[in-house]
């Protein structure tokens, strides 16, 4: 037996004292739970520390054994005090998004800790050591020899020395039916779990600007991550901590020749005794010479070869015979007799214990295409409602035939879900498994559309057409909480969409990415983004339904345009544009018309999107759209800003204000607020300077860094006006900041001509020129001549007292682009 936490939670003791009293009675938890009036699941959770018992359910368990209650009195009242951490286990169906203002706990993702865990004394002392000496190793074995369950023991002794944070991902490398995990939605995944904002998160450039942020992450922090279930070095090299004190933890079922400089620690199958033991305590036998597996010694070796000596093998056995307390170890012999190996034996001889509806339920489990799941997933699965569903659940847990992540977060063990894969596809028709599948799909569509709804910022999406919406729904109560959903539910989201295109289910690849894009405008990447529209695309295409196709096509160039692939974006919109005309919905082409002037406007042009913008505003008030008209509105009225219409903008941005609307940080609020802080600066320079505060307020607690910047610029523009100096070269200093941490340089060259005019009016030629000059050189790589007009302009400007004839060569390109653009206009 493994060397033991000392125990300072006093819910620990009280769940080993009532073990003890287990013992005594000599009975299964099921047979114990029917003598005393409980419910074998509950019972389960007060054995298992997981809940503490209600005070009669104490004396009733002493009651029987005959034992005095009074000694654990004391126990019982310190256990049930509140405590600062949240109970281990919960029957909620998904936890509550926190309150905003409350600061945020550190993370923990890592799976419970086993309470039997035994053996591997040398094994576990030299992973501590490793991590001690080198910060990262690797724990290679088999399948099924315990090489999660011996790091995330190690994790749980090394949490309090890594406070920070302890999180656990499953990387896949051999989970069947599912490719390994790659390396960038792995490195997305893990910088979402330390709450880092999309906007410091790389869009482009590949895995090396991820793997960086991630190192940079850890650097500061002291955190220990369990990387489970690696298929190779390469896969998991991107994920290794860089300088700083970080620890992580490797399982994998092969050797990880390539990492030269993480030390192997390589586990084997359980020696006899151990096994013996792991078999007597995860079975409450106890294995003394008067129990079931000592009056049978024959029979019990028998089960430790049947089971191979693998823990995971020997903990479902266990399971069977500790609920079974009228079973002999020779009948369970016979049971796992059976099947065709220790694996199969194992689980098929668990599933046979289940009742029709959970059997059928841990079935269909195995063609779910996600990492984990919860109970409105299993229920949409199994098409019965999420509380029968959880019910299951707990006792597919019972059983250890699912394991329980987090509270309400379930996810089935590599080889539970191939055994469960293949039951399925021996004991359900084919057609049972398409509509299982199918209704997975349609779960996943619906909820996604309802957790887009809960954070608006694209006005006018219509409801999904695929499916069916399933009979319960998660409740979102506002965008945090569909934002927390998002993150939870991004690597299922993914692998449902792969499973629909596997599926030729198009109708869904059409739509689930069309509901995640708000997601991925706060925490995914645009190269991602441009895949899953591509593949919408060629789904729409082949559904030959008019309306995704123009839909298809047009959040196809919205994915272009975010990634800075201008010229692609606007062929992807001259597509779309005929065909959303063609559908006749009038709020698709008020959306084309906003995106179209979002492209035309970085382009350089200015009066194009303009029209664009107002078109847009008729458009969605044509469609009944109030929330889309304001959008429109308040872009409306920055672009006449820039128009130098100060007054005209001004009395727009008031009328998109005053639209109402439950998130005061939605788009066109933040718009218009920054529109009236710069039109208003020389004339009311108190007002506007509140509404540019209070929406530089607003966009840090949205969260939304590229707000925030843009925010910081405008004020800078503001103060400059009203020759405030100091103060607005500081807040363009800030916005430039915020841009180098967001690895965000093409940005700036919305930025560069505002912060250079600043520096000329502030006496600080030099960089004037310098920031002017930069601007010249990133206009023509991210294709805005508008930008690239002013910069020439700029530096004529600058340079027109020490320099004539070269302020006037600038001055004459600057002439030229003009009237390029006009011609364009």
């Amino acid at each position: 037996m493994g060397p033991q936490e000392p125990r300072t939670d006093p819910r620990d003791e009280l769940a080993a004292r009532l073990r003890g009293l287990q013992e005594v009675s000599g009975h299964g938890v099921r047979a114990l739970a029917r003598e005393v009036g409980l419910s074998s699941s509950s019972l389960s959770r007060y054995l298992g520390g997981q809940t503490v018992p209600p005070w009669p359910s104490v004396l009733a368990l002493c009651k029987f054994v005959r034992r005095d209650p009074r000694p654990l009195r004391p126990l019982w009242e310190r256990a049930s005090s509140p405590l600062p951490a949240p109970p281990r286990s919960s029957r909620q169906v998904s936890p509550p998004a926190p309150p905003p203002d409350a600061p945020r706990p550190p993370r923990n993702d890592l799976p419970r800790d086993v309470p039997d865990f035994t053996g591997r004394d040398g094994q576990l002392a030299s992973v501590l050591d490793a991590v001690e000496n080198s910060r990262v190793v690797a724990v290679d074995g088999m399948a099924g020899v315990g090489k999660t369950c011996l790091a995330v023991h190690a994790a749980h002794r090394l949490a309090d020395t890594y406070p920070d944070a302890q999180l656990y991902l499953d990387l896949h490398g051999f989970t069947d039916g599912r490719e390994p995990l790659g390396a960038d939605p792995a490195l997305r995944a893990l910088l979402a779990a330390l709450d880092v904002p999309s906007e410091r998160i790389p869009q482009q450039g590949g895995i090396e600007p991820l793997a960086a942020v991630w190192r940079a992450e850890l650097a500061h922090r002291r955190a220990v991550i369990v990387l489970d279930n690696a298929a190779d070095a390469e896969q998991v090299r991107p994920l290794l901590p860089g300088a700083g004190s970080s620890v992580a933890l490797i399982t994998s079922r092969n050797r990880l020749l390539g990492l030269d400089e993480v030390p192997p620690v390589s586990l084997d199958v359980l020696t006899p005794e151990e096994s013996a033991e792991l078999l007597a305590r995860a079975s409450g036998d106890g294995g003394g010479p008067e129990s079931r597996l000592g009056r049978d010694p024959d029979s019990t070796a028998e089960v430790l070869r049947l089971c191979g000596q693998l823990p995971l093998a020997l903990r479902l056995a266990a399971a069977r015979l500790r609920h079974r307390p009228g079973w002999t170890v020779g009948i369970l012999v016979e049971r796992m007799a059976e099947g065709a190996s220790e694996f199969d034996t194992a689980f098929a001889m668990s599933v046979r214990q289940l009742d029709h509806a959970t059997g059928r339920l841990f079935r269909l489990l195995g063609l779910l295409p996600g990492e984990t799941f919860d109970p409105y997933v299993a229920g949409a699965l199994a098409d019965v409602a999420p509380r029968t569903a959880r019910e299951m659940l707990e006792d597919l847990l019972d059983a250890h035939l699912v394991q329980e992540r987090a509270p309400g977060r379930y996810r089935l063990h590599d080889l539970v879900h191939q055994h469960a894969r293949r039951a399925c596809a021996e004991q359900d028709a084919e057609a049972v498994r398409d509509k299982a599948l199918g209704r997975v799909l349609d779960y996943y569509v619906h909820t996604a559309a309802a957790a887009d709804a809960a954070m608006p910022f694209h006005a006018g999406t219509r409801a999904p057409s695929a499916g069916a919406p399933p009979a319960a729904l998660p409740r979102f109560a506002d965008k945090r909480a569909a934002l927390f959903w998002y993150v939870t539910e991004y690597t299922n989201l993914m692998a449902a969409f792969e499973a629909a295109v596997a599926a030729g289910a198009d109708r869904h690849v059409c739509e689930l990415p069309r509901f995640m894009r708000t997601y991925f405008a706060r925490r995914c990447g645009t190269t991602h983004l441009n895949f899953l529209f591509e593949r919408s695309l060629d789904a729409a295409r082949r559904l030959g339904d008019p309306w995704q196709l123009a839909e298809a096509h047009s959040d196809l160039g919205f994915a272009r345009y975010n990634a800075g692939r201008m010229a692609e974006a606007d062929a992807a919109y001259a597509s779309a544009l005929p065909l959303v005309a063609e559908t006749g919905d009038t709020r698709s082409q008020a959306e084309l018309a906003m995106r179209r002037g979002y492209l035309k406007w970085d382009e350089g042009q200015v009066e194009r999107p303009l029209e664009l913008f107002r078109l847009s505003g008729s458009l969605y008030e044509e469609a009944g759209c109030p929330s889309g008209a304001a959008h429109a509105k308040a872009y409306e009225a920055w672009a006449l800003l820039q128009l130098g219409h100060g007054d005209e903008a001004a009395r727009l941005a008031r009328e998109a204000l005053a639209v109402p609307h439950t998130d005061p940080a939605w788009p066109p609020a933040l718009t218009a607020r920054i529109t009236l802080g710069v039109a208003l600066a020389p004339e009311a320079p108190k007002e506007a300077v509140e509404h540019l505060r209070r929406a530089l307020e607003l966009s840090r607690e949205d969260g939304h860094r590229h707000n925030e910047a843009w925010c910081l610029n405008c004020l800078g523009v503001a103060l400059r006006r009203m020759g405030r100096y100091e103060e607005a070269l500081a807040s363009h200093r800030e916005a430039f900041a915020l841009l180098d941490a967001l690895f965000e340089d093409h940005w700036k060259i919305h930025f560069l001509d505002d912060y250079a005019e600043t520096c000329r009016l502030a006496g600080l030629t030099t960089q004037a020129l310098q920031l002017h000059r930069d601007a010249l050189e990133l206009a023509p790589r991210v294709g805005n001549r508008h930008a690239e007009a002013l910069a020439h302009e700029g530096l004529a400007s600058v340079l027109e007292a020490t320099d004539p004839a070269a302020a006037e060569r600038h001055r004459e390109a600057g002439r030229g682009i003009r009237g390029e653009l006009q011609g364009v206009g």
